[in-house]
């Protein structure tokens, strides 16, 4: 699917004075599963934003380390409506943060199409944590269903002064619905955003499915380096080498973003198949300290 650069994932911020935004992902360049590899392991990794999801079930998230957004999003055409408070995104009392999509409306809320047909949640540390390079990890199992995009990834902190795509965008995993065994890592930045974002994606063997269990999803990040995996399995290493002379915007302080969208240009919207509510659950997110 081609996609024009302006299409970008938007959501009105009800906590800070900014929109974030990122590509729609369609279009990808190809890239196919690597042969998987071992990881880089540290050795004197120190931590420095950890959350286990710890808490009474119920409960919403930490508001020391994460904000909700709240809100449509025009620019993807994605269906859902982001809520506020626990209302989509809360601790199941099993050390798990499940985000929640669902067909509904009970808050009356408009969107770009219209009344609303669906609520879910994004979260992001913008304003209570950033960091430049490092080990960056999530445990999570995605949904399964047409029409859903499950997204963990980051954005420049710098966002609200500089927009998108000077800032960067880092995507340490992106799930589409119609691609239940297929994940995408990919950056975004001037002269490389949307289409043309540089990534590629990484294909479980065996006709797996990223819905059927949890997988670690992470990116070493390194001056002028980010490497990709999956399960401990490296797929791909992008430098400034790839970007065609364009300029790499990933050395400077990024923040976190968990989010679930429904339906959009690139996943399409949810069909008569997709069941409803589906659920991004992530048993933790730890960012370290290269060594």
């Amino acid at each position: 699917m081609t996609v024009h650069t302006s299409w970008r994932r938007r959501a009105t911020l009800s906590t800070v004075a900014l929109a974030c935004c990122a590509s729609a992902l369609a279009g990808l360049p190809a890239g196919a599963s690597a042969a998987p590899s071992t990881s880089p392991a540290g050795s004197a990794a120190a931590a420095t934003f950890t959350d286990d999801f710890n808490g009474p079930a119920g409960s919403a998230v930490d508001g020391s380390k994460w904000q909700t957004e709240t809100g449509d999003n025009v620019n993807n055409h994605e269906r859902q409506y982001y809520t506020s408070g626990n209302k989509n995104a809360a601790l199941d009392g099993q050390g798990n943060l499940v985000i929640t999509a669902r067909k509904e409306n009970p808050g009356n809320y408009q969107c770009w199409y219209g009344k609303c047909e669906y609520t879910s949640s994004r979260l992001n540390t913008s304003g209570k944590f950033t960091q430049t390079y490092g080990h960056v990890e999530a445990r999570m199992k995605v949904p399964k269903g047409q029409g859903m995009w499950p997204a963990f990834w980051m954005l420049g902190a710098d966002i609200g002064s500089v927009g998108w795509p000077n800032s960067g965008e880092l995507d340490v995993m992106e799930n589409v619905g119609f691609e239940p065994g297929t994940v995408h890592g990919t950056l975004h930045g001037p002269g490389y955003s949307g289409s043309g974002g540089i990534g590629a994606g990484y294909t479980l063997p065996g006709g797996e499915a990223f819905s059927d269990k949890f997988h670690t999803f992470a990116v070493d990040w390194s001056p002028n380096k980010v490497t990709w995996s999956v399960d401990g399995n490296v797929y791909q290493t992008r430098t400034p080498a790839d970007l065609g002379g364009n300029k790499w915007v990933f050395d400077k302080p990024f923040f976190l973003i968990l989010n679930l969208a429904v339906g959009g240009y690139w996943p399409g919207d949810p069909d008569g198949n997709t069941s409803f509510p589906q659920q991004l659950v992530v048993d933790y997110v730890h960012v370290n300290t290269n060594d």
